[in-house]
């Protein structure tokens, strides 16, 4: 699959996989705390899983290959007068780890403002450029 890839396809393909990490970490953010009436229905985190897309000439991108959700149980607990609670009064809280997620959440911010300087720093080599072709 080699393609012919452009600091800007690079670019936009990297934040294009950073938003798709940052929007799994903000439903993981919002799902912390969530309850549900089985284990099998409670809320895991979710991570996205990339894959190498390589262009021509060695160079290479990134692309959002699937969605994981995370092997983590959920946490039970005993509250018979949760209305959500099971027939032995148990209710499952979400597999999330807040601090990770906020790691994970700033980690992705960065990563994404990288490659907008990145993106600048490339048009404004090419308008220098082309300036001083005139």
């Amino acid at each position: 699959m080699a393609e012919n890839l452009s600091i800007f396809d690079i670019s936009g393909r990297a934040m294009a996989a950073q938003l798709v990490r940052l929007n799994t970490t903000a439903s993981n953010l919002a799902n912390v705390g969530t309850v549900s009436g089985n284990e099998s229905t409670a809320f895991r985190s979710m991570k996205p899983v990339f894959r190498t897309v390589m262009g021509e000439a060695g160079k290479a991108t990134v692309q959002v290959d699937r969605i994981d959700n995370s092997k983590s149980a959920p946490v039970k607990r005993y509250e018979p007068d949760h209305p959500l609670a099971d027939k032995d009064g148990n209710v499952w809280e979400a597999a999330v780890d807040s601090a990770a997620e906020m790691v994970e959440m700033l980690e992705t911010s960065r990563q994404y403002q990288n490659n907008v300087q990145v993106l600048a720093t490339a048009k404004g080599l090419i308008s220098e450029t082309l300036r001083l072709g005139q």
